[in-house]
């Protein structure tokens, strides 16, 4: 029989189209009732084997007999793509130039407002560690500049790295995500299949690229320390991001505050320091707001910022002279080093700020379009930056002595506090921009079980990509306050800036290097140039911010090393909880070794029991089953799962798997939510849905087992409704599980409680099953159920350390794991359940 879960008839068949040549051999008394059982019955069969099978069927027909199953079609992967809007985001939208316009002052406040920023302070920083001795020193530092921004920004991540997104997700994050939907890397399956749609490798022409795809595929699922290496890379670029996120707000608004130095000379820095705090107070306090409708209103705020660059750098060109194009010979670069020597070298760290911020145009890709963000970078922000550049260089030619506030300095005196102005302004929105990239980096390493669950709230009903994470916001902006207190100049920052940006990038490369051989499999000697060259650059750089750890890197290096340590802990213990909670399931033997009552009374009600796991019987079941006198007659496994949809209609919310055989009673439903669907729903609105979607499902389950031939119905399933145990509780009623516990069903009073029972449904044996009065019976027996009440069983489970552990496992898992999931989130949160419908079991894995 072909167990499904709810959807529509013409998905099914298209399935069963696809792969209709998977079928194999199975025994009746093994077949599971809607569980995937590889190990069960015989391997495929070819057609040409027919025969043979025949003769085997014939020659253990009294023993066992074998039936030829469906199509190997998992249902629960099928009909969950069978959502309203599942495909919205993938669909090609006709061009419209209002909407065109819209996003693309969005572009400007969501994707480049960090990078926007670099001109406010990277020359300060330059020759603040390499003092101007002449003209060659500042072609030769825009050379470096120039080039830095060309090779790191324009080449790496707009022209190759945005294509390595995730379904328009970008991010530390979605690389991982993306390459473990190619290779089996991830530690914790904790994606259900339907989620999202899952990629392969397609079908291409035997070529070398294609088998070394093949074979770092097979490198990396099979080898555990690639896996843990690749995980940690991640981790460490996530402990990264979120440290810029810290870093960034600071060295923006600073930086842009500073320039009141300029038009009040008077003015000391803790002043600047105390308005910084100010702003940054009201920054995190406005990002709740819909990054939609917010973009919209201060898009035009960065449109006018990059202008202004490029109007200040004409301006500058204009009145200075055209030299500074010298710069575009790299030769410059070299004669830079040769003339400084270490000096030049210092200089690198200011050098790295003209790029931070590339990895927020990659991470905030959202719903933007990646060919929007090129073409929007390459033929407007790009040139506009460069003017800037070539406008203060040209400035700085002419005032060799001016080494502070170089870009306030280089602005005409008639619009000083305009410019001012806006560049405050700008500030406040390049630091809500990386603010954004974080949410979206946690969300998606809370998806991939990498970091404790936190309230998540989209902002936006079209774009799942906006989101909120108040915990975040607010503890970003605590250690964003505290590092502006400590590190207070703009030099210092942009040290401990530099060393979080780089360290992005060069996780970035790793990961990019793995996605063009496994997945885009091009050619190797592409491969190794895009790895050498960048990851070389990096370096690079790389090796003068370790120099600077002594003037207050080391904060961020140690800020860092505790976020990845949070990571790696909570990764650690939840794929330790996982892996016991596997070990420990409920095999299917067992529960029909324990009969239909489960070894014990089955009174009326509902029992759903709530679990993360998606297939197998729970653990936490086996525990109810021992510790209670009375199980509810029906119980419902519910699993609570979030799709990238906004909303997901109540039509289509649950799909239903029948467990063990019909007279159990047992089921499962996956209870599918979107970004947009209200939180805290009732539990009442939950449970009516939710029989109303069982009811659905008994009634399409009927249809099926009607429309097969009578050679296929199962003759077990007879035996399994005519054959009746009856209970008897303790106050004298009798029960019985085969059969609907209605209100005026009779027990004959000189029937013992171990006889069968003569009911209604009690037919001849000669008989074939009556469907008809099968799904009324069974729907009697729903409704009694309902009226009797829903409680929610639970299981709090923890892990703990067993006695002869190490000390610092013990630490980990009993103290530092404990602490955080008790504080983190859980899935069943959704669901507004009262405590007299709640039923908890603590659950403790000894590991």
């Amino acid at each position: 029989m072909s167990e499904r879960g709810s959807g529509s008839s013409t998905t099914s068949t298209s399935a069963v189209k696809q792969d209709s040549r998977l079928r194999r051999w199975v025994s009746r008394e093994e077949m599971s009732y809607g569980e995937e059982k590889e190990k069960v019955g015989g391997a495929i069969r070819d057609e040409e084997d027919d025969d043979d099978d025949d003769e085997e069927q014939d020659g253990d027909a009294e023993e066992r007999q074998l039936v030829r199953t469906g199509p190997l079609v998992d249902w629960f992967d099928v009909e969950a793509l069978e959502v309203t809007g599942m495909d919205a985001k993938f669909e090609t939208e006709e061009f419209d130039l209002g909407r065109m316009a819209f996003l693309t002052l969005q572009t400007f406040a969501v994707v480049f407002g960090d990078i926007g920023l670099g001109p406010l302070y990277t020359f300060d920083v330059m020759f603040t560690k390499s003092p101007i001795r002449g003209e060659e020193d500042v072609i030769g530092a825009l050379s470096l500049v120039l080039y830095t921004l060309i090779l790191i920004t324009l080449v790496k991540y707009v022209s190759i790295v945005l294509w390595a997104n995730d379904d328009s997700e970008g991010g530390i994050f979605a690389l991982y995500s993306l390459i473990s939907r190619h290779a089996n890397i991830s530690l914790i399956p904790v994606q259900f299949p339907p989620d999202m749609r899952m990629s392969s490798l397609q079908l291409k022409l035997p070529s070398k690229e294609l088998e070394r795809s093949i074979q770092v595929k097979q490198y990396l699922e099979s080898l555990s320390c690639l896996k843990k290496t690749v995980l940690v890379i991640v981790l460490f670029g996530t402990a990264m991001v979120l440290s810029d996120g810290v870093i960034t707000p600071a060295m923006s608004v600073v930086s842009a505050v500073s320039g009141l130095k300029v038009g009040i000379p008077d003015l000391e820095q803790d002043k600047v320091v105390m308005i910084s705090l100010a702003f940054l107070v009201i920054l995190f306090s406005v990002q709740k707001f819909a990054t939609s409708k917010v973009g919209f209103v201060i898009g035009p705020a960065l449109f006018l910022w990059f202008c202004c660059l490029g109007g200040i750098g004409i301006y500058n060109l204009t009145k200075y002279g055209v030299t500074v194009f010298k710069a575009f010979n790299p030769v410059y670069i070299f004669l830079y080093f040769k003339r400084n020597s270490f000096h030049a070298w210092l200089a690198l760290g200011g050098c790295l700020l003209c790029v931070t911020g590339s990895e927020a145009i990659f991470a905030d890709l959202c719903h933007f379009s990646v060919r929007s963000i090129q073409y929007t970078f390459a033929l407007f922000v790009l040139p506009c930056l460069l003017l800037g550049y070539f406008g203060q260089a040209a400035f700085l030619i002419a005032n060799q002595s001016t080494s502070q506030q170089i870009f306030f300095s280089s602005i005409p005196s008639g619009t000083f506090w305009p410019v001012l102005f806006i560049a405050n302004i700008a500030a406040l929105i390049a630091s809500r921009t990386m603010t954004t990239a974080t949410f979206a980096c946690i969300n998606k390493s809370i998806a991939l079980g990498c970091f404790p669950r936190l309230k998540i709230i989209h902002t936006s009903r079209k774009f799942m990509g906006q989101i909120y994470i108040p915990f975040i916001n607010w503890f970003l902006m605590g250690f964003c306050a505290l590092f502006l207190v400590f590190f207070r100049s703009v030099d210092d920052i942009g040290i401990a800036y530099g060393i979080t940006e780089v360290g992005i990038m060069m996780m970035t490369t790793i990961l990019v290097t793995i996605i063009m051989v496994l997945i885009w499999q091009i050619k190797l000697s592409i491969v190794l140039l895009f790895f050498f060259l960048f990851i070389g650059l990096e370096l690079v750089f790389f090796s003068f911010l370790l120099t600077s750890i002594g003037g207050g890197s080391w904060v961020m290096l140690l800020f860092s090393a505790f976020l990845l340590l949070v990571m790696v802990v909570w990764n650690y213990g939840t794929k330790l909880k996982y892996d016991s909670e596997i070990k420990q399931n409920l095999s299917m033997d067992l529960m029909k070794k324990l009969g239909c009552n489960l070894g014990t009374i089955r009174a009326p009600g509902v029992g759903l029991v709530c679990c993360e796991l998606v297939k197998g019987i729970p653990a936490v079941f086996g525990q109810f089953l021992t510790t209670l006198p009375a199980m509810h007659s029906m119980v419902v496994f519910v699993s609570i799962k979030y799709i990238p949809v906004p909303v997901v209609p109540q039509t289509e919310r649950f799909l239903f798997q029948r467990v063990c055989p019909r007279n159990y009673h047992l089921f499962r439903c996956i209870a599918r939510y979107g970004y947009k669907d209200v939180r805290k729903e009732h539990h009442k609105v939950f449970e009516q849905l939710l029989i109303e979607g069982l009811e659905k499902f008994i009634e399409r389950e009927v249809q099926e087992l009607f429309l097969q031939s009578d050679d296929d119905f199962d003759s077990d399933e007879i035996q399994e409704t005519t054959s009746s145990t009856i209970v008897t509780a303790q106050n004298g009623s009798f029960y019985s599980l085969d059969v609907p516990l209605l209100s005026d069903y009779q027990i004959p009073q000189n029937m013992s409680p171990n006889s069968k029972p003569s009911s209604s449904i009690s037919n001849s044996q000669d008989k074939g099953p009556d469907y008809a009065k099968n799904l009324e019976l069974e729907r009697s027996f729903i409704k009694k159920a309902k009226e009797s009440g829903a409680v929610y069983l639970m299981s709090n489970g923890r892990i703990r350390a067993t006695k002869n552990s190490w000390f610092l496992r013990k630490l980990i898992l009993n103290y530092f794991y404990g602490f955080l999931r008790i504080n983190c989130r859980r899935g069943i949160t959704t669901v507004s359940i009262p405590h007299g419908n709640l039923l908890q079991v603590r659950t403790t894995y000894m590991v």
